[in-house]
């Protein structure tokens, strides 16, 4: 049938397995048929996964995209007692594209604070099987509870834990390390490209190539972000110089850090392993040019005596340029700062342009990646 919308109509298929092409959301179509008490059901959409929606249902369900679901619906067009058969399907390895980020992932710009590119990162957590308390149902089914240790959900909710976990790792690795430290690692050691050696795709945005704004610096490296080569750290008073920045009030930073401090001193570029530029003016016929600048100092924790190369991949309409070119670094921890600047029009011809700043160890050991992003869309 032509979608799940009509109740009644779903009824005179009661424990049959109906065929639904999407005119309505899964929720409702699900829904429906759940009310029909079928058993089975077959939905047909643009989005032949299951894992791009939050789809529980209490009966047997297949997605299928609108290839494979055309061919479904010639077969029972053309057959006099068309049949089908749900079958359980064991876990797949080797999917491709992987991984893509799923439409409900949270997007940036961050409104709290512009200045910051967000997100960090990129992590599993779409249809993530963890163990479950087995007092809690994990579905209903014919108005029956059913129970397992074990559920399968879906959220940014799932990806925190994931991330979580390799921090507790590095920290486990490098116990004076601080949490910028650690965050610094899990930033410049992520991916961009998935297992087909192309960016990573959106689902949102018809699998599009995804954008730092979606992405972040990209897909969490567990075992490259416990050697990172170099990292940005930063310390409390960096972060109380960005609140101040912020134009937070004295008693409000009070009461974050529980101890006084004055903004006498102030900073809206913190240390952070990542770059976002506005080019936010309306005035689009002005061919005066804009100019960002960030400082950012690194810290060797890999090599003690290792030399760096910049590589950067420009943006398109974007002047990009780092000062100095080359890091050299004589033992461990030591420090050196360096400076990006971005020039580019008032007005971006796109609203959102990307490419990305990497420290290349010149043994090639080490790959030291930030995302750079160009906006004219408002947090």
């Amino acid at each position: 049938m032509d979608g799940c919308g009509n109740v009644n109509e779903l009824k005179k298929v009661k424990n049959k397995i109906i065929v639904c092409k999407d005119n309505l959301t899964f929720s409702d179509q699900i829904e429906n048929a759940a009310s029909a008490r079928v058993s089975g059901a077959v939905f047909i959409s643009n989005y032949s996964s299951p894992s791009e929606f939050y789809t529980r249902s209490s009966f047997p369900a297949v997605y299928i995209g609108l290839q494979d679901g055309q061919r479904v619906i010639d077969y029972i067009k053309k057959s006099k007692d068309p049949r089908g058969t749900v079958e359980f399907r064991k876990t797949i390895t080797g999917t491709k594209p992987a991984p893509r980020v799923d439409d409900y992932s949270g997007r940036g710009p961050f409104a709290s604070c512009r200045n910051v590119l967000k997100p960090d990162l990129l992590a599993p957590g779409t249809l993530v099987l963890a163990s479950w308390s087995p007092v809690s149902s994990v579905a209903e089914v014919r108005s029956h509870s059913l129970f397992s240790k074990f559920n399968l959900l879906s959220g940014t909710s799932m990806a925190t834990p994931h991330v979580a976990g390799v921090a507790a790792l590095i920290k486990k690795a490098h116990p004076d390390w601080s949490p910028a430290a650690i965050r610094s690692a899990l930033m410049t050691t992520a991916y961009s490209l998935d297992n087909t050696l192309s960016p990573i795709k959106d689902a949102a945005a018809n699998d599009s190539p995804a954008t730092p704004i979606d992405i972040g610096s990209g897909h969490v490296n567990p075992t490259k972000s416990l050697d990172p080569g170099l990292i940005y750290d930063a310390a409390a008073e960096d972060y109380i110089k960005l609140l101040c920045a912020m134009n937070y009030t004295n008693k409000q930073i009070q009461i974050i850090t529980r101890s006084n401090h004055d903004c006498r001193k102030r900073s809206s570029d913190l240390n952070y392993p990542s770059f976002i530029a506005y080019f936010d003016s309306y005035d689009s016929g002005s061919k005066e040019k804009v100019v960002h600048r960030f400082q950012r100092t690194l810290t060797n924790v890999g090599d003690p005596t290792s030399n760096y190369t910049a590589k950067l991949i420009g943006m398109d309409g974007i002047k990009v340029s780092v000062e100095p070119q080359k890091m050299v670094f004589k033992k461990k921890l030591e420090k050196l700062s360096y400076t990006l600047t971005l020039e580019g029009p008032r007005s971006l011809k796109e609203d959102v342009v990307h490419g990305s700043l990497s420290w290349v160890h010149d043994g090639g050991k080490y790959i030291v990646r930030s995302p750079v992003v160009a906006t004219s869309v408002t947090p």
